[in-house]
Parts: structure tokens; sequence; C-alpha cells
């Protein structure tokens, strides 16, 4: 039996997989609103399930493990609709995720990705301090978030996005039709924010958290777009690249 999750094996499972040089995968998400029609997990449930898809899809040695998401994280931009958000202060944060990473290298692993589920996930500071603590013995990789380039690629690029929009309604109308609320989906669009606002709040461009618009959406181009997204993972697993303070080696028999 091939295990991908973390969570299903045992720990002396876990340690041999550390032994063979085993890649780890770390997922963040969040809980806040998306709207009035999609689940607050979407994030979490999203970038755990890719993940989780494409580790499947990679050779077995060396294995490819994924850890249970992380539910919670910084959303403050959310508190502004009253509910549906657990939203973490970015100290707390930033410390658990190192916590995290401390976790993994102490037994053995020497390559993490993180994967970040929510846009707002800002670990470069993090990942740098981990890299250069453990150089030598461990190396974590940041990758870019691809959602806006894979929505512009398959999807319509005029059409605005931002939050809760085509892109992630379509992903639930192919990958989970029984968590949408069709009826609740909201017509229209919404203005941009000013993404680097550091006090930035959804409520000043959104009454409804759709930043952008959700009214394109469709389950044929959730499937395109989830293909897409596994793709780009698989990629990213496959040559990691450059992380923050470092060069990764190509994983051997990637």
């Amino acid at each position: 039996m091939v295990l991908v999750r973390f969570g299903d094996m045992t720990f002396q499972e876990v340690a041999a997989a550390a032994a063979a040089g085993a890649l780890v995968v770390l997922p963040t998400g969040c809980t806040e609103q998306q709207g009035p029609h999609l689940p607050v997990d979407f994030d979490t449930w999203f970038a755990e399930a890719v993940t989780n898809e494409a580790a499947s899809r990679l050779p077995t040695a060396p294995p490819v493990v994924v850890l249970p998401a992380i539910p919670f994280g910084p959303t403050p931009e959310h508190r502004g609709f009253g509910a549906g958000f657990i939203d973490v202060p970015v100290p707390a944060y930033d410390a658990f995720v190192r916590a995290v990473l401390d976790s993994l290298a102490d037994q053995g692993f020497t390559r993490i990705v993180i994967w970040r589920g929510c846009g707002g996930h800002d670990l470069e500071s993090t990942v740098g301090d981990f890299n250069e603590s453990r150089s030598g013995t461990a190396t974590a990789f940041l990758p870019a978030p691809p959602f806006h380039e894979i929505w512009c690629s398959i999807g319509d690029p005029d059409v605005p996005g931002g939050h809760a929009d085509s892109f992630t309604t379509s992903i639930v109308m192919a990958r989970r039709p029984d968590a949408l609320r069709l009826g609740r989906i909201p017509l229209g669009e919404s203005a941009q924010p000013d993404w680097n606002d550091p006090a930035l709040d959804f409520t000043s461009v959104s009454a409804t958290g759709v930043v952008g618009s959700a009214s394109h959406a469709s389950a044929e181009l959730g499937h395109l777009l989830w293909e897409a997204s596994v793709r780009t993972v698989v990629d990213t697993l496959e040559h990691p690249g450059h992380p923050v303070n470092g060069v990764w080696p190509r994983p051997t028999g990637g």
C-alpha cells in the first residue's frame, strides 16, 4: 500500500519515510467567509485535496507525504462580516508554522514544501529563517500561489477575481457540489481592494463577501481548473526550484 497522507501512517512508517528521503508537503488553509454560497473551509479543503491528489500521481521513490492542512491562519480582512472566521494573529501563526517545520526537521525530513491555500499567508521570513538555521540539514520551499495565472489561462482573464470568485465557485461545483448553495451565488461584481493595505477590510468593497465575480462559474470550468491546479502541484513537487535562502537540488526519481 502506497501512503501519501502523513496522518494515515504509523510512527514507524513516518520514520521510514524520512530515512528514505521523503519530500513532505505542508498545506496551509484558512477558515473564513467565502460568500453566501460556499463553505468556510474551502481554502483548507482545497489545499489538502489538491496536494494529496498531486502526491498520489508522483513516483513512489523517493516517497511524497502530505501533512494534514493547517485549518486556521491570519484572516483579519474577514472580521467585518461578523462570523465564519478563525483569525490567528500573524506572530502566533508564524511561530506555529515554524514549530511544524522544526518538528519535521527533527524527525529527519530534509525537504519540505509549504503549499499555501490562502493568498494572505506571507511566510517568506519564517521560511527564510528556518532555512538559514537548518542550513545543510533541511530546506523548506515556498512556491508562489499559481491560481490567478491558472484562471487567466483557462477561465476568462477579463472576469475579475480575488475571493470566493468564479475560480473558487467552479472548483466547488466540480468537486464538492453538495457543499454549494447554488441559489445564493451573488450576481454582479465587486470593486477591487488595495491588496497592499495592512488594514485590508473586504467589507469596504463587497457586501456579499465575494471579491470580483462568482457568477461566471461552471462545473465544466471547475474540472479544468482542478486538473490544471493538480498538474501545477505535481510540477512543483517534481521540480521545486529555488527556495528562500538556498538552492534546492532536484529530487532523485522526480
